[in-house]
């Protein structure tokens, strides 16, 4: 069946997706959605001279981009339950018992989180821009990350997982597409 908006009830016949590999969205169109994941940083923790030389790095950074992209804040949730089995570990083998209140605090704020079906997630941020060549693809994804390594901030070219996270928040509200074998 041709992918027709008007006909069809499933967003995946509307999106213009053709596939996701080496960290890129390909396009019907031929054009590619990359970017890069950029590795958050507290500059508040730091003092002021190091705060200041942050942003009027990220400020040169963001005048030196000639190119039209997008500023992508989104949320990944974290499975917290290997953080919280290594805590009861610590717990079982720790004598000490200021530490061990210490942890029992981190284990019951963890477990409530748990049980309020609260929400935990990780805030992650990327610029993504839209190309069809390959080499200025290049190109901009080494200047985005060479440009804000020279502010003091790490980042990395995108993920497919990435990318798919990125798609599953605008497309399903932030939740997971899993798909599972069918057994007859």
């Amino acid at each position: 069946m041709a992918k027709n908006a008007s006909i069809s009830k499933y967003s995946e016949d509307w999106v213009p997706v053709k596939s996701i590999m080496n960290g890129m969205i390909e396009l019907d169109n031929g054009q590619y959605v990359t970017g890069i994941k950029i590795e958050s940083k507290d500059i508040f923790i730091l003092d002021q001279q190091t705060q200041n030389n942050v942003i009027f790095g990220m400020r040169n950074f963001y005048n030196t981009i000639d190119f039209e992209f997008w500023l992508v804040i989104a949320d990944r949730p974290v499975d917290i339950n290997l953080y919280l089995s290594q805590l009861q570990v610590l717990y079982s083998k720790t004598l000490n018992p200021e530490i061990r209140k210490l942890i029992d605090q981190d284990i019951n704020k963890a477990n409530m989180f748990m049980s309020n079906e609260l929400s935990v997630v990780d805030t992650e941020y990327y610029i993504l821009f839209k190309e069809k060549k390959q080499d200025i693809i290049q190109k901009r994804l080494h200047n985005l990350i060479s440009g804000l390594a020279n502010a003091g901030v790490n980042s990395a070219q995108a993920s497919n997982s990435d990318l798919r996270m990125l798609l599953d928040n605008f497309l399903n509200g932030g939740a997971t597409t899993t798909l599972g074998t069918v057994i007859s």
